[in-house]
């Protein structure tokens, strides 16, 4: 990793998610979306997608941007993109929930709103798409991990053309009987292919090789490993299927879910095991609060796993649907990118600031960049939200939803502080915070590249 460049807007695409995070939340808190309207409500819709797309997958991208070249070995290709991509995906966001706003009653919008925005990010996920998928294909043969983001990516394609059909279907510019099909039936498939397929198993394939890289744990090829990516591969390829099928007037969406989630629990079965060993041959003992913070991340993957295998005999009710999203997206998607970030920021702050001075001028560990003990009353605070959330969903009580996601917020907005403290270098000692040669970085991007090290 010493001798990665650093990406440029990858800390923009971090401040940008953020942001969306804490509208998204803040939303949650004034009664705004599911559980206070339906959960196919266009006020649902909006924040679904506040999180989804502006919280998770501006997230995902950015930190692709920085990791896959670490995965891979190799510099990134068409790193230019990167600022173009992100600027065409908060276009296109903002576009999209403006449509879904109109559809709430707040405006009327243009009809053709909604496709244009769902074109606008589809071109901004293709872009870095293309930039990634040609990093990759150039460190051939292919490590497991980056096999794991390769089928993300091909997730996160597939993810955007069938929201750009439900654009096109919902604004009634497109009467096709296929696609009318492909979007009456799609819904629960492009939630799968997208919290499934596109973050989790991308998640999955970075946390390989950055868990045992800050843990300091063996990062050889397991069997198990190989398992788990066939095993997930064979779930999504059953999604993705399940689509073409749609297309040509099948309309058993149920038989589709159910025939993917059976290969699907097993890789997530067989990935917990492989997170236990990561941790349990970890060379470094003290385990650092990121690592520490990440464990109930990966409890609420498994628990949300446990319940939608119960979902055949419990029934697919909305509010045992609406806790078991919400832990899968807050417990395990949004924990693990949350205990992440509070090492990805000041580890990319460091290699900025000190990286180029190693060895010439005393500096401060990449631990010193931040406080530890208080940040991790937060994530205290912000998993027990989640878990109180989760269990007023699932019992219907949406004032103490609301009441769990101001705790949630509450944290949120403490680590959020953090972050920043980290990026202008607040908690270092005085007396190595800005030796000869070190400034203060720009806030949400890269200043310019850091000269590689040899390791």
């Amino acid at each position: 990793m010493f001798g990665a460049t650093l990406s440029r807007w990858t800390l923009s695409y971090f401040a940008s998610s953020l942001a969306f995070l804490i509208a998204g939340v803040g939303l949650m808190v004034e009664g705004f979306g599911y559980p206070f309207h339906g959960i196919r409500a266009p006020e649902t819709l909006i924040l679904v997608h506040i999180i989804a797309i502006g919280w998770l997958a501006l997230l995902m991208g950015g930190a692709l941007l920085q990791f896959v070249p670490v995965l891979v070995a190799r510099p990134l290709w068409g790193s230019g993109g990167g600022l173009p991509a992100l600027l065409l995906l908060l276009a296109g966001l903002v576009g999209l929930l403006c449509g879904f706003a109109g559809m709430a009653g707040f405006g009327e919008p243009p009809a053709w709103l909604l496709p244009f925005s769902g074109l606008l990010l589809i071109a901004g996920f293709s872009i870095l798409v293309l930039m990634l998928a040609m990093t990759i294909w150039q460190a051939r043969p292919i490590a497991l991990p980056a096999r794991f983001v390769a089928v993300g990516l091909a997730c996160l394609l597939a993810v955007a053309f069938l929201g750009g059909i439900f654009t096109l279907v919902f604004s009634g510019m497109s009467e096709n009987d296929m696609l009318l099909n492909i979007a009456g039936l799609s819904a629960p498939i492009h939630a799968a292919l997208g919290l499934g397929g596109w973050m989790t198993f991308t998640a999955m394939g970075v946390s390989y090789r950055l868990l045992t890289m800050f843990l300091l744990s063996p990062d050889d090829e397991r069997r198990t490993t190989r398992l788990v990516w066939w095993a997930g591969a064979a779930a999504l390829t059953v999604l993705g299927a399940g689509v073409a099928a749609f297309a040509f007037g099948q309309d058993r969406a149920d038989v589709v879910l159910l025939a993917a989630l059976l290969p699907g629990v097993a890789s997530v079965v067989l990935y917990a095991f492989d997170m236990r060993a990561v941790y349990r041959q970890r060379k470094r003992k003290a385990i650092e609060l990121n690592s520490a913070a990440s464990i109930p991340a990966f409890a609420a993957m498994v628990l949300a796993i446990l319940l939608a295998l119960a979902l055949p005999w419990t029934g697919p009710s909305d509010p045992m649907i609406g806790a078991l999203v919400y832990l899968f997206v807050f417990g395990w998607l949004t924990g693990l990118s949350l205990a992440q970030l509070y090492k990805i920021v000041p580890f990319l702050t460091w290699l900025e600031c000190y990286g180029p001075v190693m060895g010439r001028v005393p500096t401060p560990r990449v631990q010193d960049i931040v406080s530890e003990k208080p940040a991790r009353r937060w994530f205290c605070i912000y998993y027990t939200g989640v878990a109180l959330a989760t269990l007023a969903l699932g019992a219907g009580y949406p004032v103490a939803f609301q009441l769990a996601s101001a705790l949630n917020l509450i944290a949120i907005l403490a680590l959020t502080v953090h972050f920043f403290r980290a990026r202008r270098l607040m908690d270092v000692p005085e007396a190595v915070r800005l030796p000869n040669g070190v400034a203060i970085p720009h806030l949400i991007y890269a200043g310019g590249p850091v000269p590689r090290r040899s390791k």
